[in-house]
């Protein structure tokens, strides 16, 4: 489930940098594909040497997902207090 909230919300900031083009979101654009291609390759890996499901759907997983995705902004939010982007 973390694959697919790092994804969604990739895509989703993804989509509002190329509207907005400012407050530096494409540095929260490359955290987050960033660390969903990361988790794509955990979860390939992970399916090819143990089997299983490809995609966990426990609450912890969702969890997880909501806690790198927090993080992920956070990483950004302080970026944005050291560069201070004139808008």
């Amino acid at each position: 489930m973390w694959l697919i909230i790092l994804s969604l919300a990739a895509l989703l900031i993804t989509a509002i940098w190329y509207v907005f083009k400012k407050y530096m979101l494409n540095f929260l654009c490359l955290i987050l594909w960033g660390a969903a291609i990361m988790v794509f390759v955990d979860h390939i890996v992970g399916y090819i040497n143990e089997g299983g499901n490809f995609i966990e759907m426990t609450t912890n997983a969702t969890l997880l997902g909501i806690v790198l995705v927090i993080a992920a902004i956070i990483i950004w939010e302080i970026m944005l207090i050291i560069k201070k982007p004139m808008a």
